[in-house]
This record gives C-alpha cells, structure tokens and sequence, in this order.
C-alpha cells in the first residue's frame, strides 16, 4: 500500500469519527515511526537506543524519564484509533493485553503494522519484546546483546532464589484505585511472586477478587506485597495496616511488608532480574 493510500485511509478513519479537519502531528525525522503499548517494550526500545524513534507511547510508559516526554496514547486497554493514528505510525508495538480490538484493527486497516507479543507473564515474554524491538527499530545486533546480558543476570538471580531457605506464604494486593484487590492465578503478580519463590495464598482462582476480612483470615499470609504506589494510594504505611481486612493476619502481627514500584514489579521487562531479586530478598527479610 502506498504512503498516499495510506495517508487518505487514516484520514477517512479521522472523518469518520468526526475529526475531518484533524491536524497531524509535527513530523519525527526521517525514518522508523515507532509507537509502543507496554512500558516494558517502551524501556526495551531505550535500552537498544531506538528512544528517538518513538512517536509515542501508552501510559505505563514512566521509565526510563525520557519516556514521560513522549506524546501519550492513552491506557494500554483503552486505545483510540484517533490519537493513535494522528502521530502517523509506521509500527504500533504492544502485547496482547492491548486494546480493544477493534482500535487494532482499525490500525491495521489503516496501513499501520501492529506487531503485539504474547503476554504471559513469562521470562520467555522479555526475550520476546526484546526480539520484537530488535527487529522493528533495525537493532537486531543490540537486541542480541541486550539478551544476552539480560539471560545471564536472570541465571544469577535465578541460582540466588534456589539457594533462599523455605517458601514465604504471600499475598499481593493491588490497590491503584478504588477498592483493593487481591491477585489470583495467571496475573503477574502472582508470577512474579512464584519466581520469587514464594507461595501465593490466593491460588485458588484467577484473577483479580476484592479484599475481604474472611479470605484474609482463612489465607493467612506471612508477608504482604504491594507497589508503592498502591501504598500511596492507601495512604502510606500507617493507614495500610489500619485496614481491618488485614487485622487476623501473621503479616499484620509482624507488620510484613514488601513495595516495590509498579513497572518495575510488575512490567515483565529488561529490570525482571533486578526486581525478582529485590522481591525475593524482601519476603525473606519482611
């Protein structure tokens, strides 16, 4: 498809949702147009000094700082094709937790190459988002490198978790904005807590389920884990523990207690080493 075609297609899709006399984005120098919708992939893309070719990027795009200066997209869940294709594109790179749907499609109907890498929560998931910015920055040597370093940091921390005595009963609580919620099965927050080689007592389902005092009893964790911006969210330290939920816990009687910020925990990028080492080190010392 031609840049001409491509142009009068992303400006029908503008007209379409009213936005006819839209004004395009000033042009990024020649070259690869790149927009990311992960944080993650977004800190791969510095990490292999592809910074300059970002157009844009979603909100969980906060590291490294340079991140905070590119043009927003929006929430990776809750994508317009409008603000998306007003930075004319040449690639849209995300993970298959972006969306919806249709905002992809549209993308693509446009003439906008959406690559989106599977997410599962997997250290396989950072060699992939790797590989993918390698490939569509044209840094296919620095992406090897990057990997490279990265496996060997992963096998250090890996060996660390092996030798750590027992298995911490833990909890995670996610609690960014409204009521707080504890994390189940196939969330990455009890990835994260497995890798760390702790149990998560909330195993019993999938997904997200709300905080309540009789799951807390009945689960009994050692330790809690939260991001610090949950923990800012709640107040700070002080008002967490004066949650009556956690009350009955053997976490609240030792006041155990494990922060770390949000991306960093919980991205599944190039610091996946550094926070599971940090995590693991904490639920042992909490």
């Amino acid at each position: 498809m031609s840049p001409a075609v491509i142009d009068r297609a992303r400006r029908g899709l503008l007209a379409g949702a009213g936005l006819g006399a839209f004004r395009w984005a000033a042009a990024a120098p020649a070259g690869r147009r790149l927009v990311c919708l992960s944080g993650a992939i977004t800190e791969v893309a510095y990490a292999l000094g592809a910074g300059p070719d970002l157009v844009g990027t979603d909100t969980t795009s906060t590291y490294p700082e340079a991140a905070l200066k590119t043009p927003k997209v929006g929430y990776l869940r809750q994508l317009s094709a409008e603000g998306l294709l007003s930075l004319r594109p040449d690639r849209v790179l995300g993970t298959t937790e972006a969306g919806p749907a249709t905002v992809l499609a549209q993308l693509r109907e446009a003439g906008v190459l959406v690559e989106l890498v599977q997410a599962d929560h997997s250290w396989d998931e950072v060699r992939r988002k790797v590989e993918l910015v390698g490939r569509a920055s044209g840094r296919e040597d620095q992406a090897r490198a990057l990997w490279t370093r990265l496996q060997a940091q992963w096998s250090t921390v890996q060996q660390e978790v092996a030798r750590a005595q027992g298995q911490p009963r833990a909890l995670f609580i996610l609690s960014h904005g409204g009521a707080p919620q504890v994390a189940g099965r196939g969330t990455a927050a009890d990835a994260v807590l497995r890798l760390a080689g702790a149990r998560n007592v909330m195993d019993q389902f999938e997904g997200y389920r709300p905080l309540t005092a009789e799951a807390m009893a009945s689960a009994a964790p050692e330790v809690l884990v939260t991001t610090t911006q949950g923990l800012e969210a709640q107040g700070g330290g002080p008002r967490f523990w004066q949650r009556p939920e956690l009350a009955l816990t053997p976490a609240a009687r030792r006041q155990a207690l494990v922060t770390l910020e949000a991306s960093h925990l919980l991205g599944f990028g190039p610091r996946l080493p550094e926070a599971i080492a940090e995590l693991a080190r904490g639920l042992r010392s909490a």
